[in-house]
């Protein structure tokens, strides 16, 4: 009887490895799609940015951030259909701020509300972020009109994409584009810093930073509606831009960074000690006492200078460490969200 009776219980256990209970499917989750507008006086337009990405992303909501316009702006984004709320804080970084912290959803389009980005693409944008798992999806303007790019801007462009090419990585063509497609991942760690124009290149170096899966896809440039005019100021903007990178280098870059400074104050105090050690090996003397303490002191600064890299590099190692913790804790592209507790208990 024993045997028997193990034997049962043998054949059932070797049934059920055989044959495991199927874990119940859950329902498919809908991708939420939120359509972020950072707007300045955009009175003109806005309201066919609305309108347009209503059209190209049916299912998606459409947010219009309102910077402090003095004109209709926020009532014209209103009236077409968008939810339309206000950031005080003046600057496109702020707003971006702002609009990360607000929206709860799967995926996000940032776009200017000039009208001068293609609705449409959008939708090839997404599907290209969830079929390749990506964080960001850049779009590389191509201008359809010759007012669309104007050349200061297309210059200060192309050199500013050539220095973070060549400083972080060679992965994109248009770092200043304002069209971009995120993951929920990426925009919930991303820890905004900047407060003006220059937020295109803080999202950028923080992709390419990270290793970040990301990709560009080009897209069709239009110049603004009559009556509407830019915002950005080639000059001042551009040389805000090119700060932010060189700050950024030097916060993610720390060693590289001050081992340049270290060697040129190396270079320096060397010039200026072999005419003063010369003279001391041929006389015993040393008659340029100022040259020698000068030379001196440069390079104490520049073994100071490289000792600071050292240190920062170690610093931000455990920056860039919790960032990827941060990036991490968040789900991935195209993966649905976990069923709450009720959900599961259904069969």
């Amino acid at each position: 009887m024993k045997r028997a009776s193990a034997k049962r219980v043998g054949e059932r256990i070797a049934a059920r490895s055989a044959a495991p209970e199927a874990a119940p499917a859950g329902p498919p989750v809908a991708i939420d799609i939120a359509v972020l507008v950072p707007c300045y006086n955009e009175e003109r337009s806005v309201g066919k940015v609305v309108q347009d990405f209503q059209a190209a992303l049916p299912d998606a909501t459409v947010y219009v951030y309102d910077n402090n316009s003095s004109d209709g702006t926020a009532e014209i984004a209103r009236a077409a259909g968008a939810q339309v709320f206000h950031e005080p804080h003046q600057g496109k970084g702020y707003v971006v701020r702002r609009m990360f912290t607000d929206i709860d959803a799967d995926v996000y389009v940032l776009v200017d509300g000039d009208a001068t980005y293609d609705a449409p693409s959008a939708r090839k944008m997404i599907d290209r972020l969830l079929t390749e798992r990506l964080d960001m999806v850049v779009a590389a303007r191509v201008d359809r009109e010759v007012a669309a790019y104007r050349a200061g801007h297309r210059a200060g462009n192309r050199l500013l994409t050539g220095f973070v090419a060549n400083t972080f990585g060679n992965v994109f063509t248009d770092i200043l584009s304002g069209y971009r497609v995120f993951s929920r991942r990426f925009v919930k760690s991303f820890p905004v810093l900047s407060g003006g124009f220059e937020i295109e290149t803080e999202l950028t170096i923080h992709a390419l930073e990270l290793d970040l899966p990301v990709g560009e896809i080009e897209t069709p440039y239009y110049a603004r509606l009559e009556g509407s005019a830019s915002k950005l100021n080639t000059w001042r903007d551009g040389f805000r831009i090119l700060f932010t990178i060189v700050n950024l280098y030097r916060a993610e870059r720390p060693l590289p960074f001050f081992s340049g400074i270290a060697v040129a104050l190396a270079a320096i105090s060397v010039g200026l000690a072999v005419p003063v050690f010369i003279t001391f090996v041929e006389t015993g003397l040393v008659p340029r006492l100022p040259t020698a303490v000068l030379s001196t002191g440069l390079m104490l600064l520049a073994f100071l200078a490289f000792s600071v890299g050292m240190v920062l590099d170690t610093v931000t190692r455990g920056r860039r460490e919790a960032k990827l913790f941060a990036y991490l804790a968040q789900r991935a592209p195209g993966q649905n969200r976990r069923r709450s507790a009720p959900e599961r208990g259904k069969r």
